[in-house]
Formats: structure tokens, sequence, C-alpha cells
């Protein structure tokens, strides 16, 4: 199995301005990204910036970068535009990793590329896993997925999906996410990262914007209204927090210093 990271670095950013060059143990978080996907089994790590500030800053390190339009309305736009840079064949598999992860785990950017490996009948590919506590659940903000038996994407929502019915959809729970697998579905929530064939990437961004996309504001359900298929792979426990905001900068800056002291 041969993949490729993509990782897609806006410089401009409303809660945290020059966010992918914020410093994290003497590094830009970007590079810091670039450097956990380089521990996976890809084939090849680029960032695709949108300046040149970005640019230099990954060369600096070593990290292979692309400079891709800086009025790209999304991610996709800038990942398609570099699987062109880049001349990757329609059938080349591309893991988007985002460029504000910097404490991503390789061997989930590994299993994100296999689970799309492994399903031929997929375009994409993402990555879930269990949802611990009530306030999870009911948080718009944390992005639930519910899956069929084959370990297809149903449908994803900011709403506490599957909602149970008969038990006024929370009282069943009970912390244990395994236990409320027992009577109904296990809630799961989604996790940020995907796996696309090349030729798929390029063609998303030409897809028209679903009516369920621009309701729930998920990009991913614009694949699943067209009729194009994600595989997910559940992950036994949640990744490394992101950075939004300042505070999350602080958090992960305090995790990185725990990491290395280790």
């Amino acid at each position: 199995m041969s993949f490729h990271v993509l990782i897609p670095a806006r410089l401009a950013s409303a809660r945290l301005p020059n966010k992918p060059l914020a410093d994290i143990g003497g590094a830009p978080m970007v590079v810091r990204v670039a450097q956990q996907a380089l521990r996976s089994q890809a084939a090849q790590v680029v960032v695709a910036a949108d300046s040149a500030a970005i640019a230099d800053a990954c060369a600096a390190h070593g990290i292979r970068a692309v400079l891709t339009d800086p009025d790209h309305p999304s991610g996709s736009d800038r990942l398609a535009q570099a699987c062109a840079l880049l001349g990757l064949d329609g059938d080349a598999m591309v893991v988007n990793v985002q460029g504000d992860e910097p404490l991503i785990d390789p061997a989930l950017i590994n299993a994100v590329a296999q689970v799309l490996a492994h399903t031929p009948q997929a375009s994409m590919g993402t990555a879930a896993h269990p949802v611990h506590n009530l306030q999870d659940y009911q948080n718009p903000n944390v992005v639930k997925v519910v899956c069929n038996a084959q370990g297809l994407a149903h449908y994803f929502s900011r709403a506490p999906i599957p909602w149970h019915r008969d038990q006024a959809g929370t009282q069943w729970w009970d912390g244990n996410s395994a236990a409320a697998g027992a009577t109904s579905f296990a809630p799961l929530r989604h996790i940020g990262i995907y796996s696309y064939r090349a030729g798929f990437l390029r063609q998303f961004p030409t897809l028209p914007p679903a009516p369920t996309e621009q309701v729930e504001a998920l990009e991913q359900l614009r694949a699943l209204w067209h009729g194009h298929a994600i595989a997910v792979h559940t992950a036994a426990q949640a990744p490394g927090p992101g950075v939004d905001t300042p505070e999350d900068l602080a958090r992960v800056r305090h995790l990185w210093a725990q990491t290395a002291l280790n």
C-alpha cells in the first residue's frame, strides 16, 4: 500500500493569526504536523501552502512544500491543486492531514489510508472513535457519524445520532459507549482526517454543494449526497488535541513539552 500525505496550510485564521507558523517546541506548528506524518508509512509528505512564508518555514526545516492559490475556498480545492502540481495520477492515494494537528498519531494516518485501500467501493476514507461522555454526544461542535454493517458512513451530523427513540435519546447513556452499543448503536465521534484517490480529490471541488452540507456545515456530506461511499476506520480512542484557539495552542505546547521530556 502506497500513499501520500498532503497537509493544507492557510496563513489566515480568525481565531489564531498565522496559526501554521505558531511555535511548538522550537519549530512551526505545520512543521510539527509534517514531522509526525513522516513517521507514518507515507511515500512522501508535502505541505500545500497558501503563502511563501509557510513554504519558507517548511524549507528551513527540510519539509517539502508546494505553493497553492491563496484564494481557494476550501482545503479540498487546495489539495486538488497540490495533486496537480505533484503530478499524482488518478489512482494515487492521498491522506489529508490537517495543518493544526501537531499531535496526530502516525498509526491513525496509516489506518485511514488502509481503510480506503481495503474498500474499493469507497471514494473516501475517514476515522471515528467512540463517544465517551454525554456532553460530547450533545455538543453540536462534536460531529457524529453512523455507519452501516460494511463500515461505510450512513450520515454525519452535529446532532446527537443515533437517537434512542424509546429512551429519549440520552437516558440509556451510562458513560460506557460499548454498553450503549448492546441495546443500540454505540455513538461515534468523527475524526477530521480523510483519505482519497487523487482522481476523486480533483473531482470533489467540482461537485455542486449538497443541501445537507450547507445545513450542517460539513463538507464530507457532499460526497454522500452525490452517491460516493466513505469508509470509516474506528479507532479505540480520541486523537491528540488540535489547535483552533490560543488556549488550544497553550495546551498543545504543554503536552509537547511533556512528551519531549519523556
